[in-house]
């Protein structure tokens, strides 16, 4: 049996004005431990997605205590019987996650965090909350906790416009907000809290986060994520949803008994636009 690879995914909102000498040493780390993957360098932080092997992503970490700015920071593993990336990429970019809203600063101040385990309670007790999905509309296709709102966007871009149709007597109301894995909902919750929302709260970890902790109560459907796995279930094994080769669209089993569904041609989001 192949030997599995190590996942690791982490991000942290902090200034970074010597964003630009970072990314070399970055780059001789993660080909030294024979590592795939990307990194995004930004002023506002650091993200990324690295894959290997378990010595080799130790040896990251390591690395990465060197520099108190990004040491102690929450990291999601996982586990894969493949390389789930081709090659190794760091990037210098402008945001770690795209907004376009210059004034919105995580690493200043960001809605408070709430557990897996303490969300859950809330979800048991039927308390009120509103649930609030950040993701994009083809993400909360695949699956969403239980009666969140969906706000149906195909970009983060357009959540600052998309919040402006949120009920007014939600200002009021505890809000909790999540993501994949925490980067979107903690930069989101600026947004919604400079919005006039009172009482804003992110799933620590984002749903990935959620799955480690309690599993999958409250949650149907799976998660989809930004690599060759396309999309893993609550035991945060690789589910059985594909990618159209297309359209890049997540293909449920439903969707590929379709008869639209043609490996490498199109699928039922695409056929009429071919």
């Amino acid at each position: 049996m192949q030997e599995a690879v190590s996942n690791i995914a982490g991000y942290r909102f902090v200034e970074l004005p010597d964003r630009d000498e970072l990314r070399e040493p970055f780059r001789l780390q993660c080909q030294k431990s024979g590592l795939k993957g990307t990194i995004l360098l930004s002023h506002e932080g650091i993200n990324f997605f690295l894959a290997g092997s378990q010595d080799g992503i130790d040896q990251y970490i390591d690395f990465l205590e060197e520099d108190e700015r990004f040491s102690n920071m929450a990291l999601k593993y996982s586990y894969t019987n493949y390389q789930p990336f081709n090659r190794m990429n760091v990037r210098l970019k402008k945001e770690i996650i795209s907004m376009g809203m210059d004034n919105v600063k995580p690493a200043e101040r960001t809605g408070e965090e709430i557990t897996p385990q303490e969300f859950k309670q809330w979800l048991d007790e039927g308390k009120e909350v509103a649930v609030l999905d950040t993701r994009n509309d083809y993400e909360i296709r695949l699956g969403t906790f239980e009666n969140a709102i969906d706000l149906d966007i195909k970009s983060f871009r357009a959540f600052p416009k998309a919040i402006q149709s949120l009920p007014e007597e939600m200002k009021d109301t505890p809000v909790v907000m999540f993501c994949t894995g925490g980067i979107r909902c903690e930069k989101a919750s600026v947004v919604l809290m400079d919005a006039g929302f009172s009482n804003v709260k992110q799933l620590q970890g984002g749903i990935l986060g959620y799955f480690e902790q309690v599993g999958g109560a409250h949650w149907n459907g799976d998660c989809f994520v930004f690599d060759h796995r396309v999309a893993v279930g609550p035991d945060l094994k690789q589910s059985d949803v594909v990618q159209c080769f297309a359209c890049r669209q997540p293909l449920t089993v439903e969707e590929q008994q379709s008869s639209d569904y043609v490996i490498e041609v199109s699928c039922p989001h695409c056929i009429d636009s071919r």
